[in-house]
């Protein structure tokens, strides 16, 4: 018989929106070890409902605790879910709670990115493993506590995890048109660090070389390499630099933000910022140092990532569900797991928009909507009416 989507049964809206408000005004920025433990106790508290073993996962010295829950891993077909649950938000942010804008909108610091995802998640797994019969397909929920910040930590075992899996299905939250994430851009972090020489401002100023303008001079042509390559993003941010105003500075150092579509690009981009040093290098009392680099490879789509929405807006026409997918500048942990060879579905968390600002909302009923979305393609496929459209085999 076929699945039938009212047999699955989600909580209401309000109910749903109660616990991210809770959630929300737990603080877990990526830099707040402690708020980050916080949110680590509420997340295994609220996934306690779910069948399978739960564990905390060490990410090695210096970094919190991943969320890891499995269930089912001897079923032949293995799904990975995944979101994150550290915010951009820290301890000193004034943005720290959530405010009801009207019945339908909630303003909160991860509201969309990404608690609202990890809520989605959790709840369209309970309301797939609360539907009668047996499971034929198992799962496995890695939550993470540092994907604003490259996901460091949490890159070896998501590399580790992959191989167990069919494909990925990623909670990140949805555009604010509904549309999920076709692709990703490749991202990286470049330090630009200028080392010049110092002197007095006015006793000497001829003897004194100045990191900070060396730097600009570098920074503006940088940010010029888009011009260059299409697809490529650069972004400058976070310069610190010099000591008093009347001595001429002899350090300077600033963040390039870059990002790319195409796997090839990352090799021509670091070696083109390297060619624009060379000339800050070649100047006596100079040295110009790049470090850094791409940290996550470009999710591009593929034909088992085409056959995966194919089957998730089948699913979403059963719910009168419209939305179609685009490719995004933003990186995730999908980059990461299409790295290891997965087939990624990304933006599968609720609709949300002006993420990384404190103006960051959500829209409560697709709370909701997107949790049965993701039962009904549980049910779907554990009942045999989806043909795998994903990975053939496992390692």
């Amino acid at each position: 018989m076929p699945v039938d989507p009212s047999a699955l049964e989600l909580p209401r809206k309000t109910e749903l929106r109660d616990r991210l408000i809770a959630w929300c005004e737990v603080n877990s920025g990526s830099d707040h070890p402690a708020g980050l433990a916080c949110m680590l106790t509420a997340l295994r508290d609220a996934f306690r409902v779910l069948p399978g073993r739960m564990e905390e996962v060490p990410l090695g010295a210096g970094h919190p605790q991943a969320l890891r829950v499995v269930c089912r891993p001897e079923a032949p077909v293995q799904i990975l879910l995944n979101a994150h649950f550290d915010t951009v938000y820290g301890a000193g942010h004034p943005f720290q709670h959530c405010e009801i804008v009207d019945a339908d909108r909630l303003r909160g610091p991860g509201v969309a990115d990404c608690k609202g995802g990890i809520l989605v998640l959790l709840t369209a797994l309970q309301a797939f493993e609360n539907l009668p019969g047996a499971k034929r397909i198992g799962w496995e929920v890695l939550l993470g506590p540092d994907e604003e910040v490259g996901s460091h930590g949490t890159a070896p075992v998501y590399a580790a995890t992959a191989p167990r899996h069919h494909c990925a299905l990623v909670f990140e939250p949805a555009r604010e048109n509904g549309d999920l994430v076709r692709a990703r851009k490749a991202t990286g972090t470049f330090i630009a660090t200028c080392h010049g020489r110092a002197a007095h401002a006015a006793r000497g100023p001829a003897a004194g070389r100045n990191a900070i303008l060396a730097l600009a001079e570098f920074l503006l042509t940088a940010a010029r390499v888009p011009d260059e390559w299409p697809g490529v993003m650069v972004n400058v941010g976070n310069i610190r630099g010099g000591t008093a105003a009347n001595v001429v500075p002899d350090f300077a150092t600033a963040e390039i933000d870059a990002r790319i579509s195409l796997a090839a690009d990352a090799a021509r981009v670091e070696a083109r910022l390297r060619e624009l040093a060379a000339p800050i290098n070649a100047r006596e009392g100079f040295r110009l140092e790049l470090a850094g680099g791409f940290t996550r490879t470009p999710m591009e789509a593929t034909a088992a990532t085409e056959a995966l929405f194919a089957a998730w807006q089948a699913c979403g026409r059963m719910l009168e569900l419209q939305f179609d997918w685009q490719s995004v500048g933003g990186g995730s942990d999908g980059n990461l797991f299409a790295a290891a060879g997965l087939p990624v579905l990304d933006g599968l968390g609720p609709i949300g928009g002006e993420l990384h600002s404190d103006r960051e909302w959500i829209r409560v009923s697709s709370l909701v909507e997107r949790a049965h979305l993701a039962s009904l393609f549980l049910a779907r496929l554990n009942a045999g009416e989806i043909a795998p459209p994903f990975r053939t085999s496992r390692g």
